[in-house]
């Protein structure tokens, strides 16, 4: 039964299967039967490495279907295809199980130890079990030989019908020359009567093929059937897979993609986004693929203005003028190998913006002297590292401008300005006009005594005077971290009647002006004058008398 070019392997099954059969005739010795099983254990082998083959071939096809659809239709019929072919088989392994386990009265068949069964030279069973007691009427029982030849029958008209059938859809028709080969190839299979007779019995298919044969013919022909229906298989995966490849598209280019609904989105309004790999081809070329703007499929692509290609892709620009959203549209145009159309339309909009820049202090709204100001700079449509940032007035400088954040200090109080431009394919370009900024010298602080911010009369008790150990200046509230060590300040207090007076360098009470102080009784007082400290901007400040009283 075979069929469409044979390899040298085949044919050597083929003839060897042919000298066997005909020592069979001549009635060889057990011995020589034996030489059955090296068949068998040859077509075993051909079958494993063509069901192998298959599913190679069957996985390579399936990935294809995902970048070209025109490769699905063939797909889904070599996939039908494949599931009746398998059906059929493993209808044949229940046969060879079925014989194997009557003849040897044993619980499973295993073809894979035939040369280890003790009755393969038995033929009286396998033809009760496929023939029946009559060869001039075999009979048609489940598991026989007549069933057997329905099946590959109804197996050939099938596979038959769905190639007539394919050729007829342009969707999954294949080249004549190839129509033709798969039609010989399944033909190869179908069971045939040779119409001969023999000692008064006519050799129909099951004769032929099952009777008074012994067990290890039976066995290997059911395992050449199987054989002859996986290369019918290989051969329609093949010839399907070949013929949806002469319409794909080999994708060679993988590069990410985010698109977003808007590229446009205000202030506490949630960004989203898709983001994924695109596959593109770098062979596209323009006389495949043309990408036309203010086209449209109704018009056959006529009328649009097309894109340059570069690298499988078009590629769109345009100067904007006007100002809000603007929409743009068109059709990709897409040549197929049977010189026919496929159209692909495309829209999308973009927001078109006056220039304009935000400068916002990250601390307060005014800048400071003497301290590090940060601000953070943006300007709409402009990369952070695209952005020229230059401030006038107050002796202010900048530093820094990773990710658009700067450092800003001041010398002098006033108004300062602070410019941004932003770097693009024309030129330095101003966005919007300069933010205006004032700057003010950092407020005073408050005295500090024993952890307590003072002005004027303090109440103290008696027993908080031991933490009192000098003076310290402190804004509250304040954003800044901002330092005033104390420079000096004058203590006074009134002892026994005399006002007593102790200059104190620095922040710390001179050991005198400690004891004085902790020597003072409930209704006693004491002053803290002139203290000076060092502001951040290097001058020096005088801060206000506190006055102590203890309770």
């Amino acid at each position: 039964m075979a069929g469409g070019k044979e390899t040298p392997r085949q044919k050597m099954i083929g003839m060897m299967y042919l000298v066997l059969t005909a020592l069979l005739a001549m009635n060889v010795s057990k011995q020589i039967l034996k030489g059955y099983i090296t068949v068998n254990e040859s077509m075993e082998k051909s079958k494993k490495n063509l069901e192998e083959n298959n599913k190679r071939i069957f996985e390579s096809f399936e990935h294809t279907i995902n970048g070209n659809p025109a490769a699905k239709p063939y797909f889904d019929k070599a996939k039908e295809a494949q599931a009746s072919i398998k059906e059929v088989v493993k209808y044949i392994d229940g046969v060879r199980n079925l014989v194997i386990e009557t003849t040897e009265q044993i619980g499973q068949g295993d073809t894979a130890k035939l040369r280890y069964l003790g009755k393969i030279d038995d033929y009286d069973v396998p033809t009760h079990v496929l023939i029946g007691s009559d060869a001039a009427s075999p009979e048609n029982k489940p598991n026989s030989a007549v069933e057997l030849q329905a099946k590959m029958n109804g197996l050939h008209d099938k596979l038959i019908s769905m190639l007539d059938n394919m050729q007829k859809d342009k969707k999954t028709k294949i080249l004549e020359d190839d129509y033709q080969g798969l039609k010989k190839k399944i033909g190869s299979i179908k069971p045939t009567d040779s119409g001969a007779e023999e000692d008064g019995i006519k050799l129909t298919w099951p004769v032929e093929n099952f009777y008074h044969l012994p067990m290890a013919a039976v066995v290997c022909n059911l395992n050449k059937m199987q054989a002859d229906l996986h290369n019918v298989e290989a051969e329609l995966l093949q010839v399907f897979s070949g013929a949806s490849g002469k319409l794909a598209i080999k994708f060679d280019r993988l590069t990410a993609k985010v698109i977003a609904p808007s590229s446009y989105i205000q202030a506490g309004q949630p960004y989203t986004a898709d983001i994924f790999l695109a596959a593109s081809s770098s062979a596209m070329t323009a006389d495949m693929m043309e990408v036309l703007i203010g086209a449209d499929s109704a018009s056959g692509g006529q009328g649009g203005t097309k894109l340059p290609i570069v690298d499988g892709q078009g590629k769109y620009e345009v100067n904007t003028g006007g100002q809000g959203e603007q929409t743009y549209k068109g059709v990709i145009k897409f040549k197929k190998p049977d010189g026919t159309y496929d159209f692909y339309p495309f829209s999308s909009t973009y927001m078109v913006a006056a220039p304009s820049v935000a400068v916002e202090p990250e601390k307060m709204n005014v800048l400071y002297i003497g301290v590090d100001n940060p601000i953070v700079v943006s300007a709409a449509g402009v990369s952070p590292t695209d952005l020229n940032v230059s401030i006038t007035g107050c002796g202010a400088t900048k530093t820094g401008g990773s990710g658009g954040k700067f450092v800003v200090r001041a010398t002098s109080p006033g108004t300062c300005q602070i410019s941004v431009s932003a770097k693009t394919k024309d030129g330095v370009k101003a966005q919007g006009p300069p933010k205006k900024f004032r700057v003010k010298k950092i407020p005073d602080p408050s005295a500090k005594l024993g952890g307590r911010l003072c002005q004027g009369i303090m109440d103290f008790k008696k027993m908080e005077l031991a933490a009192i150990g000098g003076v310290g200046a402190e804004i509250p509230g304040f954003d800044f971290d901002v330092k005033f060590p104390v420079q000096s300040f004058l203590f006074s207090a009134n002892v026994k009647g005399i006002i007593k007076e102790f200059p104190c360098n620095g922040p710390n009470l001179s050991a005198e002006a400690k004891g004085v102080l902790q020597s003072l009784n409930s209704g006693g007082k004491a002053f803290f004058e002139n203290i000076k400290v060092k502001a951040p901007d290097g001058t020096i400040r005088t801060l206000p008398t506190v006055s102590l009283k203890v309770k």
